[in-house]
């Protein structure tokens, strides 16, 4: 799966800058109001929400915003944001490539027209509802640097319940269960080792190869899926080397 190490940590230091910019702020809030709404307002019940309010001060989000999100999500901010609802968008890239686009909106129409402009605009094409989805797995993702630590100093994470530990690009990916990302990322930090990226996300079950041009405008592409103020998360089962990927997405 070359390069998706790489492109987690590349979209984790990304996001932090344009959180501190004041960008993501509003993402970030969403996301929270949205586990709070779904699996309760208490973090170390609900791994969804404990890895949301985690990216949240990482991106030194205000301890007021976090907690008037989760009070939205739980119905004790009294709002509207009640009406806020994840959307999956699924669609191809350039070379074939798979993409699922989840977005959090209150108005699907405007997000749907939004996410359509942005494939037609960069060489892609909305599919339909489950035309890509078969191809992902939702899963928890720790990316921790290779050249820091070795494989022994992760160890650790399989003890905690990791499922796989693989090496990609330079790159270690810790894989697990969406349940066990908390302990696992918590077993790690408690051992000493220096986390990239945490978060849960869609993995692949199977990659498709693209060269350089190819790589360039599907960052394009992902680039305009996610300037939109719905959309939290882009991901894609590409595979391109880490260097390319880097060249591409600076």
């Amino acid at each position: 799966m070359s390069g998706h190490s790489k492109w987690a940590s590349i979209k984790h230091k990304k996001a932090i800058v344009d959180s501190r910019r004041g960008q993501q702020f509003t993402k970030l809030a969403r996301a929270i109001t949205v586990a709070a709404r779904d699996g309760g307002g208490d973090p170390d019940g609900n791994a969804a929400l404990e890895n949301a309010i985690r990216k949240a001060k990482e991106a030194s989000m205000p301890k007021d915003n976090i907690e008037r999100a989760i009070a939205k999500g739980t119905g004790a901010g009294g709002d509207g944001e009640a009406a806020l609802e994840t959307v999956i968008y699924e669609g191809y890239g350039p070379g074939g490539v798979a993409i699922l686009v989840e977005a959090v909106t209150d108005n699907r129409n405007r997000t749907g027209a939004d996410v359509r402009h942005a494939f037609s605009k960069h060489g892609g094409s909305l599919g339909e509802p489950g035309s890509v989805a078969y191809l992902f797995d939702k899963r928890g993702t720790i990316s921790v640097d290779a050249r820091t630590h070795d494989e022994d100093e992760l160890m650790p994470a399989v003890d905690a319940g990791a499922q796989d530990i693989s090496e990609d690009d330079g790159m270690w990916e810790v894989v697990t269960e969406p349940t066990d990302l908390a302990s696992v990322r918590a077993a790690l930090e408690a051992a000493g080792v220096a986390i990239e990226s945490a978060e849960l996300s869609y993995r692949p079950s199977s990659v498709v190869p693209i060269d350089e041009p190819q790589a360039g405008t599907l960052m394009r592409l992902i680039g305009a899926l996610e300037e939109s103020d719905d959309v939290g998360e882009v991901y894609a089962n590409f595979d391109v080397p880490a260097e390319i990927l880097e060249r591409v997405a600076g």
